[in-house]
């Protein structure tokens, strides 16, 4: 009997970047989300626009990561600096808005978060643990206002910002890399 073999899609690394046999990116931008969880997505529909915006001889790597909570310290282990680019839902702004959310800014928040741990949780622990956490993290979080319908494409509001996240992703990116 044949198994079936399910292939990993092309823009996910099987390998995080941060562990490659050559040295680790300066900046690593990770793209977080569901990808069909509508607007859920917006991280990796972040990355994906970045990576055709990035020059060959940046020291830049995009990842889309579907993954959550502890397993990304594979991804962020050995990267100098960080940029995460999320959905958020707070009720307070209207979906579309961007949040630039400092790292440091990130490791003293506290609240719910629907993976477990927060990224915050997450640098912190692998601090604790003593790794090679990035010393510097940027996080942009872009308004939602519903991350948990079924769907493979932005809802109009988030949809018509993508080109501005992305642009400003690009710059910090660019700025942290050059620093």
């Amino acid at each position: 009997m044949r198994e079936a073999v399910m292939a990993q899609p092309e823009t996910v690394s099987s390998r995080p970047p941060c562990h490659a046999e050559t040295a680790p990116p300066r900046v690593l931008v990770l793209g977080l989300g569901n990808a069909i969880l509508s607007d859920d997505a917006v991280g990796l529909h972040v990355v994906r626009a970045l990576r055709g915006r990035l020059k060959p001889d940046e020291d830049i790597a995009a990842v889309e990561v579907e993954e959550m909570g502890l397993s990304l310290l594979d991804y962020i282990v050995g990267c100098r600096d960080l940029v995460i680019v999320d959905s958020i839902q707070t009720g307070r702004v209207p979906p579309g808005c961007l949040h630039e959310i400092d790292g440091d800014d990130s490791l003293t928040r506290r609240g719910g978060s629907p993976h477990f741990l927060g990224v915050g949780d997450t640098i912190a622990c692998g601090r604790l643990l003593g790794l090679a956490m990035p010393e510097r993290i940027r996080i942009f979080a872009v308004e939602v206002d519903d991350p948990f319908t079924l769907g493979e494409s932005l809802t109009p509001p988030v949809a018509a910002v993508l080109d501005d996240v992305t642009d400003r992703v690009l710059q910090a990116a660019r700025s942290l890399a050059t620093a």
